[in-house]
Parts: structure tokens; sequence; C-alpha cells
């Protein structure tokens, strides 16, 4: 039998490794094919390392392609898949060095090819100084770019995840930096009052935040870049990174057949399967929101790993199903934390939840310990029942990880005056006697049960 991976990053191979895990060479072939240099490297890292605050890109790389030779596995970088022929059991492999292209069979086929950048029309561009960070490839040439040219201005296109991440990396290397957002509020995952305290946050470091700006262009000057231009004036630039999102890489299964979601994204069965002996995991993918019941495109290597490891078993004979998300994530910004999980106030209306907020403001530990800092923690609850249906945190030193709690809260179904009641750790260094999580339940549940004038 013969298994081949299209992607060697996060999701393909952990199914490669899983499937090798349950069935010897003897028994199961695997080759993987990478269309770029490196494989299994993490690329949230990759703002970090351009920021300099973790070393790159070796300490990005959990495991090298020799290393999963060693294990068994066959990895071929450099090498694009551009077709697959689910009839012929055939993929068809481009060597993008030696410029040869040749066919492979397989018997199993996973198919984790990520997601690719949004790039609008107005960012095709051949002049220096205009980067993505999507690969680790991308990070080296925008390092490379900022240790030989310099550049003292650097515009940040996207307020999303990446958007903030990057505007904290040029920060950190001393640049003076703008970031651009088309909707009111940066990180538009949380609900609008908590983007706000982000944007004042930003502001704050001396980030210059734009707000309900478009961007309609570059402006480039002797093959360089120059400026970004905007619905409110030109911006200069020596340095653009655009962060505006991904959207599923899903080309090759399109024109192959393979079943498409309403998100774009591949869309497979509880065990990752997308047809006959196919198989797909990670940000190509769709998955299941457990709370809206709808799906979603949630691109994180949380997911990618957990999907690619279900895939494996399957393939190795073994039985795992992938459960699907609540949508938690975190970020920062220097200093500054941001996590939400479960829906925000937009995503819950639009699953038809009726449903009341609670927003209390609090501190990460007791107010007269040394390091106390404020956090604002924001609950949405299903009115009447109130179940937790999502919990938004904005602030500062051991914030963020706090989400964590409210995470297995939503996955669970509790209710906010169950959570009223956990039992949760407290000393002076870690926590006021009531934590902020436990403030905010309590709130919720006020809300929740005050009576309703009609």
């Amino acid at each position: 039998m013969r298994l081949i991976v299209i992607g060697g990053d996060a999701a393909g191979m952990s199914a490669a490794a899983q499937a090798r895990r349950r069935r010897g060479p003897d028994d199961l072939e695997i080759l993987a094919f990478e269309m770029g240099r490196f494989v299994s490297y993490s690329a949230c890292g990759i703002p970090y390392w351009i920021g300099g605050l973790v070393d790159g890109p070796d300490a990005l790389i959990a495991r090298t392609p020799a290393a999963f030779r060693t294990a068994g596995i066959e990895v071929r970088t450099r090498h694009e898949v551009t077709g697959i022929d689910l009839d012929a059991r055939t993929v068809t492999v481009r060597d993008r060095d030696a410029g040869r292209t040749r066919h492979e069979g397989f018997d199993h086929l996973v198919y984790a090819t990520g997601a690719s950048p949004v790039r609008p029309s107005w960012a095709a561009t051949d002049a220096g100084g205009v980067f993505g960070v999507q690969t680790l490839e991308d990070g080296s040439a925008l390092r490379e770019w900022l240790d030989r040219e310099k550049p003292a201005d650097a515009v940040v296109i996207g307020g999303g995840y990446i958007g903030v991440e990057m505007a904290e990396a040029m920060i950190n290397r001393g640049l003076r930096v703008t970031l651009v957002e088309r909707a009111a509020q940066p990180m538009g995952t949380v609900d609008e009052d908590m983007g706000a305290l982000v944007a004042a946050s930003i502001r704050n470091l001396g980030i210059e935040l734009r707000t309900g700006v478009t961007v309609e262009g570059l402006e480039t000057a002797n093959g360089r870049i120059a400026a970004v231009a905007t619905d409110a004036g030109a911006i200069p630039a020596g340095v653009v990174v655009i962060g505006l999102g991904v959207r599923p890489n899903t080309a090759l299964a399109e024109a192959a057949g393979l079943p498409l979601g309403t998100t774009g994204g591949i869309r497979t069965d509880l065990r990752q399967r997308a047809a006959d002996g196919v198989w797909a995991a990670g940000d190509c993918t769709e998955v299941h929101h457990r709370i809206s019941r709808r799906a979603v495109h949630v691109p994180l290597g949380t997911h990618a790993n957990k999907q690619g490891r279900v895939a494996g078993i399957n393939i190795g004979g073994g039985y795992a199903t992938f459960p699907g998300v609540i949508g938690t994530a975190v970020t920062k910004l220097c200093d500054l934390e941001v996590a939400r999980t479960g829906l925000s106030s937009r995503e819950a209306a639009q699953a038809g939840f009726a449903t009341v907020t609670a927003t209390v403001e609090s501190t990460n530990r007791a107010g007269y310990f040394p390091g106390a800092v404020p956090m604002t923690v924001k609950v949405i609850a299903e009115r009447d029942t109130g179940v937790l249906l999502g919990a938004q945190i904005v602030g500062r030193t051991e914030a963020a990880k706090r989400i964590d709690a409210f995470a297995v809260a939503v996955w669970n179904g509790m209710t906010v005056s169950e959570m009223t009641g956990l039992d949760l750790g407290y000393a002076p260094p870690y926590a006021p006697v009531w934590d902020p999580i436990l403030i905010a339940a309590r709130k919720a549940e006020e809300v929740v049960t005050r009576p309703v004038i009609r």
C-alpha cells in the first residue's frame, strides 16, 4: 500500500507520522511532497522570529526531512503536486528545481495544502519591499529586506491576528509603524467594544492605527515600495506587510472533483475522509463549529495537527474522529493580550441565538499584590437558559490563558450559573479572591435571571 501526502506542514506530516506508527514500511510506503523548502514548522512563530523575540528559522522547525526519512517517511521538498486523478489513483508532481514532471500512484491520499493568503488585485507588484508572512521562505525574505535595507517606515495592512502580530514585530525592530484596517476596529473576531480596547492599546504603543481606511494601491519608485495609497491619502512605506487573512487552498481539490463546502474548504466526514481513500486535514478544510452548528473555516495549527492525527490513525487501521471547534484563539501585541472562545455577539446573532452579555473590569492578581494589572472580561450567554456561548478577554500579564477555563465551559455546555461555583485556583500572586472568570460569570448570571418586562 502507498500513501501520498500533499503538503509537508502540520496536518500532512501529523497524518504521515500517525499512519507510520500503526503500519510498518513493509505494509505502507509513505511519500510526502512539499512545494517549499521546509516541512513541519511553526508558521505561527514567524512574526516573533521577525521581531527578534525567538530564533529562527531552525528553532521553528519541529522535524526535518532527514528526521522523517529516518522514521520511514520519504519527504521531497521543492516538489509541487499539480494534478490529481482520482480514477487513475495518481498525482502529477513537478520537481521545481529540476523542472521535471512525473506521475505517482497512491492507494491513500492526504490532501493537506493549507491556506492561501488573500491578495487583492492592487497587491500584485514586482517591487521590492512588499511581503506576506505565510511561510518560512516569506519570513526569511522579509528579515533579509529589513536587515539589508533598514527601512524607517513600515505599513501593515490588515488588523487581524497576523496584522497585529506583525505590527509588534516592526515596533520591536524600531520602525515607525502604521497599521491600516478597513473596519471600524481592529481584531474583528472580538466584539466592537473589546476591539476598541485593543485599538486604544495599539495607539498607546506608538503605532499609528488608521481604521475605516481602504487601501487602493501600492506606490513604487525605482523598483521599490514607496507608499501605500488609500482613500484617506498616501502613507509612506519602506516595507509593507500584507495580512488580510487566508482562504482554503483547494484549487487542486476542486479540479479533481473533491467536495467543497460553503466556506470554500474541503468537506470531510468525521474521520477526515473526503472520498474513498482520500483524506483532507488542516487549513484547506472546513470544520464543524460545535456551538453555532455551522461549517466554518478556522485556520489554526492546533486544529491542523489534530485533524492530521485523526486522518493518520484511520489510514493506519485505527478509528478516530475530529470533534469540531469552538473558535478559541489568543494573540499578543507587546504587553497586550487578546483572547476569545465560542461565539462573538455577532456570530451568536447570526446563528439565531438570543443573548445577554456581561462585561467586567478586574485584575490578574490581588489588587494589593505587586504586578497587578487590569483586564476586561466579556461573557456572551444565551438568554433564559444562561448557557455560555462565548467569552473574550483583553488585558496584560496572565490575561489571555484565562480563556482556557471559558473554553472548557463552552465545550461542555455549562451555564454561567454553574460557572459561578467553579473551584478555581487562588493565591494573591495569581488571582484576586474572586477570579475575573467568576466575576464575569456572576454578572452574566444576574443578567440572565433578571425579570424581563414585556
